[in-house]
């Protein structure tokens, strides 16, 4: 029995010195990935990479609708469709890019 105290005492104190110190940590983190979204470079590189990626999917779809043609049931694209409008980005999203 005293053993298990002795260990469940040791668990108690390691859960309080480790949250302290992992908060400290976890605002160092937060605060550098702040820092790192915020770099013009950085944002820049996300937008242009955003920008080629949403080319790529507009080529993927022509090519795909070409092949496919009318074979996909009208139930799935209008189901794309309420889920691209229930979105509500308007064609932005959370990194700050717009839809240029």
């Amino acid at each position: 029995m005293r053993y298990r105290l002795t260990f469940i005492a040791g668990v108690a104190l390691g859960y309080v010195l480790g949250t302290r110190a992992g908060r400290e940590r976890y605002e160092q983190l937060k605060k550098a990935a702040q820092q790192l979204a915020e770099n013009p470079a950085v944002r820049n590189a996300a937008e242009s990479a955003a920008h080629g990626s949403r080319d790529f999917a507009g080529k993927a779809y022509h090519s795909v609708s070409e092949k496919v043609g009318d074979k996909v049931p009208m139930s799935v694209s209008d189901r794309v469709r309420s889920l691209r409008e229930r979105s509500g980005h308007n064609g932005s999203d959370d990194w700050g890019t717009t839809n240029t």
